[in-house]
């Protein structure tokens, strides 16, 4: 389907307005007025783009600024932005790759973070051999908070089998979680001197802003910014790192928006057989395709496509911050009926 406008908690396609409940915009930052109108002035102050590299002989304050402010609300000593959450995780999986002897990923890893050199964490239901091998020294664990198909955090504690001989660089893609979960894998890690935790992010969901983010020890993180492949590219917009600086406030507001929409939304659903929901997280998944079907007979759009991560199509039911009370009784009451 292809639309002329950006959907928000409705979509108008073919002159027929539909519900819509897709997506990745979790928090209804890219449609809120007054997070728009910060942009707006950002971009006044700062352009629409910067198209140089961060170690040219100008170099711009808002990246210190946002980086230290990113750092603090990830709990990290310092944080990267780049342009991409893809290209976050391809810089960190290239510097890992020169650091570390080998490489593992959990299932599901989101393609940012996949590489061909790359190990599965699990062989036959056990942890890889390879991590036992006698030389092995250093390796990088490479997960999704959140991955695909997934209504909560990703449960890291097989990590705990490792021999805390093996120096594990433990790499989490937030792209999920940023605005939505308070993680607190440090707390989950901190008897571990070993494992040493780097995450990643794309801030085009929640935050609703284009770009990417890397944030860990300050000895990684400036070895990632000083790589040719970070020199040669340009920064994230300069105008987007200032916005949301001065929308804080806007992200906790919608933050308790969409939990009060999960709360609501959670007291009228019935029929939970054919879903995963969990009321702390703005996504149920299904796999029937009638369901598909019948919600858009009754004029309600979900996200449906194939994913490289899942064997089938991606069934995604999206809750966001800006639906209002109507909206989720027609989901309740569209989904609470028998297919």
């Amino acid at each position: 389907m292809i639309v002329d406008e950006f959907p928000d908690r409705k979509v108008l396609i073919n002159g027929i307005d539909y519900l819509y409940f897709g997506g990745t915009n979790y928090l209804g930052m890219t449609t809120n007025t007054e997070f728009q109108n910060i942009l707006f002035e950002s971009i006044k102050k700062w352009g629409t783009s910067f198209g140089s590299s961060r170690n040219s002989n100008i170099k711009l304050s808002i990246y210190t600024i946002a980086e230290n402010l990113l750092a603090e609300n990830l709990n990290t000593e310092a944080a990267l932005s780049v342009s991409s959450g893809m290209l976050a995780g391809k810089l960190v999986i290239e510097a890992l790759s020169k650091t570390t002897n080998l490489l593992f990923h959990f299932p599901d890893t989101h393609p940012a973070l996949m590489n061909t050199n790359s190990n599965p964490i699990f062989e036959n239901g056990k942890l890889n051999p390879k991590i036992f091998e006698t030389d092995i020294r250093k390796i990088a664990v490479l997960a999704d908070a959140i991955p695909s198909l997934y209504i909560g955090l990703i449960d890291l504690s097989v990590l705990f089998e490792i021999p805390k001989e093996i120096e594990i660089t433990l790499v989490i893609d937030e792209s999920h979680s940023l605005g939505i979960f308070k993680t607190n894998w440090h707390d989950q890690f901190s008897d571990y001197e070993n494992i040493k935790i780097m995450k990643i992010a794309s801030l085009g969901k929640a935050i609703g802003l284009s770009g990417g983010l890397i944030a860990g020890d300050k000895k990684n993180i400036d070895s990632i910014r000083n790589g040719n492949s970070c020199i040669g590219a340009s920064g994230m917009n300069p105008a987007f790192l200032e916005t949301y600086i001065h929308s804080q406030g806007i992200y906790e507001s919608q933050k308790l928006k969409l939990k009060n929409n999960l709360e609501f939304f959670d007291s009228k659903f019935r029929n939970r057989k054919e879903f995963e929901f969990n009321v702390h997280y703005p996504v149920l998944y299904f796999d029937n395709a009638r369901i598909l079907e019948s919600l858009y007979k009754k004029n309600i759009i979900i996200t449906s496509f194939n994913y490289p991560t899942s064997s089938g199509k991606l069934n995604r039911i999206v809750i966001n911050a800006n639906h209002i009370i109507e909206d989720l009784d027609a989901l309740a009451l569209g989904i609470n009926s028998n297919f």
